[in-house]
């Protein structure tokens, strides 16, 4: 069987990872198209892996170069996968993937676990033969984008526990950024200023940032999503900061940290999926995934730097970490191939 993934943001690459192992091992080809934008391509060559074809760079800001991106992408994708005999496109909420697949007769899967990035939605899910979300999605949600059974397929959990089942963290990283042991680890993410469903500045964030930069007890450990977030952190040179340089293995911080703070969704589902304490400052409309981790306490809304709850985790904490198999991810997207 041949199998065609598109990653156009970093978090894709994970996702993918132990789906891409799981397809080579059995004998399946894998083509992988990727967008230059973040650190999706760092990170691909990070977990070994390597883009086929890259196509394409991020919109920015703008509606209207967002508009021409995408245009110019949806050609230079049909171009690229046109002949070339694919059984089935899988993707992470790349609508130009679906779009791309539609037209050329391939039937395809898409994944997302944020329901109300309405446009890209309403472009790829009409378009994908299968989309298949976490059950903490209300099915309802996703009626708006053409989104029933058996178009609808969901899975219980988080993405997260499927593809971090495996994952041990590598300790080194403490060392090589010269992290105390007696301090707070706090790793943070910034807000994802360039999407569409996040299109105002969220003041907590910053506020959070200048809080821990200035704690002597307190290492804060910023991943950034751009080089412009990486250039403005740098630029405040807040004391008990620390900004690594191009893409690390963010999960081996994010399982070694005593807190986790972030504005966007994967982060603070990959420390739920840890175990870690994780507070959000995301400043948009909170989707079911994270409604869910709330209720359920493995999510912490923050209002209020001064609230964190700032200490060593103890040994057990590691307890409530949950491992789920990522082949029943893979299972469920190929369904689309169970389509006549």
């Amino acid at each position: 069987m041949r199998v065609w993934i598109d990653m156009t943001a970093s978090a894709h690459v994970l996702v993918f990872k132990p789906l891409i192992t799981i397809l080579r091992e059995r004998g399946d080809e894998v083509e992988i198209t990727a967008r230059d934008y973040a650190q999706t391509l760092q990170l691909l060559e990070l977990h070994g892996l390597r883009a086929d074809a890259v196509i394409g760079r991020h919109g920015g800001r703008s509606r209207l170069q967002k508009a021409r991106q995408m245009t110019h992408r949806l050609g230079a994708l049909r171009r690229w996968a046109k002949g070339r005999g694919f059984d089935v496109a899988l993707a992470h909420g790349s609508h130009e993937l679906t779009l791309t697949a539609r037209r050329l007769g391939i039937p395809s899967a898409t994944t997302f676990d944020y329901e109300f990035a309405t446009l890209q939605h309403q472009l790829g899910c009409r378009a994908a033969t299968r989309v298949v979300v976490p059950e903490a999605i209300p099915p309802e949600r996703l009626r708006p984008y053409g989104v029933r059974p058996p178009k609808l397929v969901q899975y219980p959990g988080l993405k997260e526990e499927y593809y971090l089942a495996d994952f041990e963290p590598d300790r080194s990283l403490l060392d090589r950024f010269g992290i105390e042991p007696a301090r707070v680890l706090v790793v943070l993410r910034p807000p994802p200023d360039v999407s569409l469903y996040h299109r105002h500045s969220n003041p907590l964030f910053p506020q959070t940032l200048d809080h821990l930069g200035r704690l002597e007890h307190v290492h804060a450990v910023v991943l950034p999503r751009t080089e412009e977030q990486r250039a403005f952190v740098r630029e405040l040179a807040l004391p008990s900061v620390i900004v690594p340089e191009g893409a690390v293995d963010a999960q081996s911080l994010i399982a070694l940290a005593d807190i986790v703070v972030s504005a966007g969704g994967t982060m603070n589902r990959e420390a739920a999926a840890l175990g870690v304490p994780v507070y959000t400052t995301y400043g948009g409309r909170l989707g079911g995934v994270d409604e869910e981790l709330i209720r359920e306490g493995r999510l912490k809304p923050l209002t209020d730097p001064r609230a964190l709850e700032l200490r060593k985790r103890d040994a057990t904490d590691g307890d409530r970490r949950v491992r789920r198999d990522p082949a029943l991810l893979l299972e469920l997207l190929l369904s689309a191939l169970d389509t006549p």
